[in-house]
């Protein structure tokens, strides 16, 4: 459930939307992204950088219309080497559409019907 008051309350979440994700995508840097990670209790490597960056390069490619289930089949691919959906859950336990769209400054791909989608809590 929202809480409108914590948002009224505190001028810094302005820019980000009800469940923390960036309301507008230009306010992204990785000084937000290491923000965002602390709150999550993550504290990125060069991993979730590799991730990040990938996920942002799809968005640039996709935009808005990035469907999860390509978006999903596609960082698998492109991180088999490393162990694919293993090795993604790993890096990001909120799962790797919703705690790594969030840290890179994204909004979740169509068809992500869980914002939870893929977490191992």
């Amino acid at each position: 459930m929202y809480d409108i008051n914590k948002f009224i309350a505190n001028p810094k979440l302005a820019n980000f939307d009800a469940e923390g994700f960036l309301a507008d995508l230009p306010h992204w840097s990785p000084r937000v992204a290491h923000q965002l990670a602390e709150e999550e209790g993550l504290t990125l490597t060069e991993a979730h950088w590799d991730v990040i960056h990938h996920l942002r390069e799809m968005y640039r490619a996709e935009g808005p219309q990035w469907k999860a289930r390509d978006v999903t089949q596609a960082l698998e691919k492109a991180f088999a080497h490393e162990g694919g959906r293993r090795h993604l859950y790993a890096l990001f336990p909120g799962g790797p559409l919703a705690q790594g769209c969030k840290l890179a400054g994204l909004p979740l791909p169509q068809g992500t019907l869980d914002r939870s989608f893929g977490s191992v809590h």
